[in-house]
Order: C-alpha cells, then structure tokens, then sequence
C-alpha cells in the first residue's frame, strides 16, 4: 500500500506555513482558495464507510469457512483487519482536517500509531499473497503455502514488524497548537537540524518500506506469475490473468500519485524545489490532498480485487446469507450454482 508519511495526521500536517516564493515577498497564505475542507472531511468518511462493510463482510466470510480455509484466505482476512484498523482512524482524521486536532494528545499517539501498523501490515500482507500466488502458480506446489502454521506464523511477523516501524512515528507525535493555523495539529514535535535529519530519515523508510520495495516485490512475483500462465493451457488463465493484473494496477493507481506528491511536497518545503508562485503551491496542496483520498481508496477496494470477484468467496457468501434468511433458496442456487458448487469451490482458491 505504499505508505503512510508523517503525514497521518493528513491535511493538518500539510497545512503548516507555506514558505514564500521570494525571499523579498509575504509568505503564502495557509489557505488554498475555493478548496472545501468539508469536501475532504466527507471524503473520508465516504472511503471510512465503504472500508468497514467490504472489511467486516470478508472477516466474516473467512472465518465462518469451517472447512477448506486456505493460506490466502488466512492473508485475505489479515489483510481485512488491516484495512478494518486503518479505517477506524478516518473519523478522526476527516474531522480534524475540517477543525483541527480536538482529540487530545493520548489519541494523537494511539491513532498514529494505529495508522502507521495498519499501513504498514497490509502492504506487507499484499507482498505475502503475490509470493503465495507465485508459489501456488508457478511452482504449482502447496507444501508451503498451505502449512497454516507457517501462514499464521507469518502474518505474527507481520504485524510486530508493522508495530514496530509504527513506534519512531508514535513517540514523536504530540497535540500543538499553532499559531500560524490558529488551531491544534496531531503533528511530529522535531526541532532543529537534528529533527529535519530524523524527519528526512522517516520519508526514506516510509517510501522504500512502504512503497518502492513492496511494488519491486510484487512485480516480480506477479510478472513471473503471467508469464507462466501465458505458457499454461488453461480456461481459467484469463481469469486469473485479470486478477493478477488488477491487483499490481490498483497498487499503483492508488498510490503512486500520492508518493510523488508527498515526495514533491518534501522537496519544496525543504528548499530543494523552487517554485515562483503561491498558486503553484496551492496546487501542489491541492493534488496533495486529493491523491491521498485516492490512496486511502484502497483499503476499500482490496475487498473487491482479493475477495468478491473469486467464486469461493461469493459461494460462501450466499451460503451464509441463505442459512440467516437474507435471500430465498431460488437465489441462492441460481448464483451460488447450487451446494455441489460450493463444496466443489472449497478446493479453489479466492483468487
């Protein structure tokens, strides 16, 4: 998921002085004209509601699959319940992109924290499942990627991994208020050079951890995976085709633009970029905040590209919507093709 910059306390953080374009001119105003923070605020919400029915429905799902749970099932519902964590911060941060920080300084750390290891654990989770697929694919074996020790195992590592990298940005985190804003931000508390040096340290482990390294990971895995299935004669290669390709694009699509933004934002309030106008700023504020609601997309859409389009995950579903009464029988046999189709699905993986 290409991550999480000391920026989780998103439009606040950004908001903070705008350096002026002369060195003789005013600073620039904090303010982007005609941009709505209300907008930004419902965004999130938005993105917040969707996360939490995809999210809790695949958990859901998963763990009522009694039998023939598989290895990528495992990492689908970690990955659910990273996505479940992240959104339970959006609140949070949707009101304090419109009022500023409100929360006090104990949620400041706890929710930053929450933010950066859930960040953290589904990117590395998405990584698990590319190589799982490789190994399901390519090497068509299932001795590792079935043992659902190793599987449990992993995701362990996982998450004290993602708790860990999470901690520098959790200790730093302080509710301030400012006077430029004229209201309380949830913002990292560095001063002096040896701050900017810590500051700069983040960005780079954020962006290679969080994003490079990860999306280096799953293109190769993903590539080899195409390539292999190019040489298979298979009905169901297409099919898995457009997964494998769907997976990688929406990675890239969601948040790549918000990398080079944060990246170009860095640069600029660094000095290393000049730019000659404040509309030049505003606009890269502007971007800034739109790509990171496109990034935050993502955790919304990893319901749909890992879970709803394979057929296992749909036969388990209507199954548990026809055992509470949801659905008639009708219905439920003519998309699910009938109970034969769902136990013949427990062999097939989600994707």
């Amino acid at each position: 998921m290409g991550l999480l910059l000391n920026d989780a306390d998103f439009s606040a953080f950004y908001n903070s002085t705008i350096p002026a374009y002369d060195e003789s001119s005013a600073p620039c105003s904090v303010t982007v004209p005609g941009f709505s923070s209300i907008g930004l605020m419902m965004a999130y919400m938005v993105v917040f509601v969707f996360s939490m029915v995809g999210n809790s429905v695949v958990v859901c799902v998963v763990c009522n699959m009694k039998n023939g749970r598989s290895s990528t099932d495992f990492y689908l519902m970690h990955l659910a319940m990273a996505d479940l964590l992240f959104s339970i911060t959006l609140p949070f941060w949707a009101i304090s992109a419109h009022t500023g920080w409100i929360f006090g300084n104990v949620l400041c750390k706890v929710l930053s924290s929450l933010l950066e290891t859930s960040m953290y654990g589904s990117v590395f989770l998405l990584v698990c499942i590319s190589i799982e697929r490789h190994f399901a694919i390519v090497r068509a074996t299932r001795v590792l990627s079935s043992h659902h020790l190793w599987v449990k195992v992993t995701c362990g590592v996982v998450w004290v991994v993602a708790l860990l990298l999470s901690l520098p940005v959790a200790i730093q985190k302080e509710s301030m208020a400012t006077q430029d804003l004229g209201q309380t931000i949830c913002h990292e508390k560095l001063t002096g050079e040896s701050g900017d040096h810590w500051r700069v340290s983040i960005h780079l482990l954020h962006h290679t951890l969080g994003f490079f390294l990860p999306l280096v990971m799953m293109s190769i895995s993903y590539g080899w995976t195409l390539v292999t299935l190019l040489h298979t004669r298979n009905q169901k290669k297409h099919r898995a085709m457009c997964v494998i390709l769907a997976v990688v694009l929406a990675f890239v699509l969601c948040w790549l633009p918000y990398n080079i933004t944060v990246l170009i934002d860095t640069l600029i309030r660094g000095g290393a970029l000049e730019v000659e106008t404040c509309e030049t700023l505003y606009i890269v504020e502007v971007i800034l905040n739109v790509t990171q609601v496109l990034a935050f997309m993502h955790c919304a859409v990893n319901p749909v590209l890992y879970a709803f389009i394979g057929q296992k995950f749909r036969n388990h579903l209507l199954s548990i919507l026809y055992k509470q009464g949801f659905i008639r029988n009708r219905v439920f046999r003519t998309h699910s093709g009938s109970s034969t189709g769902i136990i013949r699905s427990r062999n097939t993986s989600t994707t």
